[in-house]
């Protein structure tokens, strides 16, 4: 059990896990007193995104050449921390919205944050964890300049806000979590 908390230590994980909590529970009070209600799925992002660019700084080490070397297997600590970071983000905001009125739907959380942990795997491994959050925030940002989603390539791009229902919004967070998760898992971050 020792290993495990040195490794959440050097990851920044309760860094990360504070910067989550208290994200959420800053835009959570700032929706009760708003009454956008789970219409609006700006505030639900702006939460997944802020928490996952929180969680991006752990998917680097503090030393990459000792990660690199060493005598354990690095691909399912990897894959299972991208995985663990996304649930966790999306649990916190899922949590918090039992409290009051629901900002997003189940399907919607896990749907963006299995995205945007993706995008944050990516990042990490062509990057580095000092950058992973990079995209994760561009796709935040491209979200909310961007016109309303009126065709595919557009609801592609515009993913984050469309609902759960589309098949484009799904198919895009799909892909975006099995290929960041892979390629993080398989190449670790980038130096």
């Amino acid at each position: 059990m020792r290993w495990l908390m040195l490794y959440a230590r050097s990851r920044q994980v309760p860094a990360a896990l504070a910067v989550v909590l208290t994200g959420t529970l800053a835009v959570w009070s700032l929706a009760r007193g708003g009454g956008t209600g789970s219409g609006d799925p700006r505030l639900p992002v702006l939460v997944l995104a802020t928490g996952v660019m929180a969680a991006s700084t752990g998917l680097g080490g503090q030393d990459l050449a000792l990660d690199r070397t060493a005598a354990i297997r690095w691909i399912p600590r990897r894959a299972a921390h991208v995985l663990l970071g996304g649930a966790v983000i999306g649990s916190v905001l899922l949590a918090v919205q039992t409290t009051g009125e629901p900002m997003a739907t189940t399907a919607f959380v896990v749907r963006d944050s299995a995205g945007l942990t993706g995008l944050a795997a990516l990042g990490a491994a062509f990057w580095g964890g000092r950058y992973a959050w990079s995209l994760p925030f561009a796709a935040l940002s491209l979200s909310f300049v961007a016109p309303p989603p009126t065709s595919t390539p557009m609801r592609v791009a515009g993913w984050l806000l469309t609902p759960p229902g589309t098949a484009a919004g799904t198919w895009t967070a799909v892909v975006l979590a099995v290929t960041g998760t892979a390629a993080y898992a398989v190449a670790g971050p980038r130096r």
